[in-house]
């Protein structure tokens, strides 16, 4: 397992984080290790990302992920924020980035891919950067 630590954050950990976390472990493993979580946490994922999750790539993020608070997380070195419309936590860390992804739930179907589409770009991304020694770990 890759010893950088990267953890996806929003408020309730329940769309964004989560479906960035999946898409790391499925597409980014070999570069870093993705965690997910929040200052809140709602009951369960958001079934709308977990289906087109499912759909779309054949991951079920309930298998092996749920909503979980940031003091959970081990320590981290790059931190993503997911797009916070509120006070972004702080957490320690060697580099922080906000993605500025709007939430897609409660929308179509067509947002949630807009979305995932976002995130696959950005943790590509993210991956060549520090492959390339871009950001230090």
């Amino acid at each position: 397992m890759p010893n950088i630590h990267v953890a996806f954050v929003c408020v309730h950990n329940s769309c964004r984080s989560q479906m960035a976390e999946a898409l790391a472990k499925a597409k980014h493993a070999d570069v870093f290790t993705a965690y997910s979580a929040g200052t809140e946490t709602k009951d369960k994922i958001n079934q709308d990302a977990v289906r087109i999750l499912k759909e779309r790539f054949g991951i079920d993020m309930e298998l092996t992920q749920h909503p979980k608070l940031i003091d959970t997380l081990p320590n981290i070195d790059i931190l993503v924020t997911m797009g916070c419309n509120v006070e972004c936590p702080y957490l320690p860390c060697k580099h922080r980035e906000d993605w500025g992804l709007d939430d897609p739930s409660g929308q179509p179907d067509v947002a949630f891919h807009h979305t995932i589409d976002l995130i696959e770009a950005k943790l590509k991304d993210l991956s060549q950067r520090i492959q390339n020694g871009l950001i230090q770990s």
